[in-house]
């Protein structure tokens, strides 16, 4: 135990540390932001980032992974803020952390292991794509101090690690922001700062219960917007762990992962913040600033809240363009640019499966239905070729008195019709042997097409043995066929 808590918190202090301090600074615009998509006061968002990345630290499932408002989330509570107000947001955020917890006891962050890697491949695209569309407000209809600071900060950052014995001790995005902030106070540079996106806090936030009725009309009103915000919140969790998985070559635990966001929303409502979940932009960020451990994630919340209401001052001054240097940063190394020429190789479902979880998201906005739109995708194109994998060959006795069908492959819904189709029901015949030791029959589909092919068969005066049915298969004929019945004769009168 002791060992564990080590390797989780204290293996890499230095680097977590710088790279918790990086991501602090990156959130507090962010947090601001998606403050204002969902219509509440700045300090909602900067309360929510605090807690959520404070308490996830201890709780969640994947060390070095960060969460905190984002924006997929903000754009689900729009609707409410502006109908029932703020008071209702918390009450279902804490409605939401509750889902969550829920869904991790009934282990359904395994279900990640039905997502193909062409869908991951996609979110990370359509993500770093996102980031990078985000950026540009900040680059429009602007004056041309900020291009330059914002070219520099990009130099500072792809430059910086070059340089000898320092360069891979302090993270350069860091080292970007506090030198164009340095450089913009001591030459007054006339740009846009982190103070002009909104008022930052001046007090610690406090305990409080949502001043809600606490009646069955209060859940009806949360209760859509509450499970919304459970689903985007660990689907865009569970991506973002999968995808730092692969970035450190570590693993995590999904269902705890689930239960933690849960515990980290509802401690976020109780404290006047609104729901959140995994953030990919700064989890890379953190990731490739050196955190890995809980403290880094640790770190990024508590300082975050720290430099808000302490140093508050000093924060407002950061320019703008020194962040939007770090996200276009964010947004190259999020990308996967090797997907692009694998696309050549690639089979074709797979390139559609990407390129429609990269469209659709981009197109909506939303993480939840490209995914959902990729994993449908993949599932049918999946079906699809597994529904080839079905030969039916037959033969004739010597006294052509008995015809013998052999199965072999998968049958279900997409090849039952290629099942019944292998058969000549019109045939005189007058017994059939349909061999089944090397199928195998997976749903009701497959075991209505058998019955079909065995009733017109016996119409036709056949007598019809079925044979060879493995131990899985058996067990759903024989629950759902008709043609094995007491009463098939009756059956085969009625079809």
């Amino acid at each position: 135990m002791t060992q564990t808590l080590k390797q989780q918190w204290l293996s890499n202090p230095r680097a977590d540390f710088l790279a918790g301090l990086v991501v602090a600074l990156a959130l507090i615009p962010e947090a601001i932001a998606f403050s204002l998509i969902a219509g509440v006061d700045p300090k909602v968002g900067l309360y929510a980032a605090f807690c959520i990345a404070v308490t996830i630290s201890f709780v969640g499932g994947r060390p070095g992974m960060i969460s905190a408002a984002t924006g997929a989330m903000a754009l689900l509570m729009v609707v409410l803020v502006k109908t029932h107000g703020l008071q209702y947001l918390l009450a279902a955020t804490l409605l939401c952390g509750v889902l969550q917890i829920i869904a991790g006891y009934l282990r359904l962050g395994s279900l990640m292991r039905f997502v193909s890697r062409s869908v991951v491949t996609g979110f990370v695209n359509a993500l770093a794509i996102l980031i990078f569309m985000a950026q540009l407000p900040e680059l429009t209809d602007v004056r041309w101090p900020v291009y330059a600071m914002t070219a520099a900060g990009l130099g500072i950052i792809y430059l910086f690690p070059y340089i000898p014995k320092i360069g891979r001790v302090i993270p350069s995005p860091l080292v970007c922001i506090l030198s164009l902030t340095a450089v913009a106070l001591a030459f007054g540079v006339d740009i846009r700062t982190v103070g002009d996106m909104g008022d930052l806090p001046d007090t610690l936030p406090i305990f409080l219960w949502p001043e809600v009725p606490l009646n069955f009309e209060t859940l009806m009103i949360i209760f859509p917007y509450s499970a919304a915000l459970a689903v985007v919140g660990l689907l865009e969790s569970m991506m973002t762990a999968t995808i730092v998985d692969d970035m450190t070559d570590t693993p995590s635990d999904k269902n705890r992962e689930c239960k933690g966001q849960g515990i980290a929303n509802i401690t976020s409502g109780m404290f006047g913040g609104m729901a959140g979940c995994a953030m990919i932009g700064q989890s890379v960020i953190n990731i490739k600033s050196g955190g890995r451990t809980r403290l880094s994630t640790f770190t990024a919340g508590a300082v975050l809240l720290l430099m808000v209401v302490f140093l508050s001052d000093w924060v407002s001054r950061i320019p703008m363009a020194a962040l939007v240097a770090v996200m276009i940063m964010v947004s190259i190394g999020t990308f996967n640019w090797g997907s692009i020429l694998s696309m050549k190789k690639n089979p074709l479902s797979t390139n559609i499966v990407m390129v429609t979880t990269v469209a659709v998201v981009v197109a909506t906005h939303n993480l939840a239905y490209g995914v959902l739109a990729g994993v449908l995708l993949a599932s049918l194109f999946f079906a699809h070729k597994i529904s080839q994998f079905l030969t039916i060959d037959s033969a004739l006795s010597e006294d052509k008195q008995t015809r013998t069908y052999r199965i072999v492959g998968q049958v279900f819904f997409p090849s039952a019709n290629r099942f019944i189709d292998a058969f000549d029901l019109k045939e005189d015949i007058r017994h059939v042997v349909i061999d089944l030791t090397r199928a195998h029959f997976w749903d009701v589909t497959s075991v209505a097409a058998l019955d079909k092919v065995v009733m017109k068969l016996r119409r036709e005066g056949a007598t019809v043995v079925v044979l060879g049915l493995n131990e899985a298969s058996a067990t759903i004929v024989d629950r759902f066929a008709i043609h094995d019945k007491p009463d098939a004769a009756d059956k085969i009168l009625e079809h």
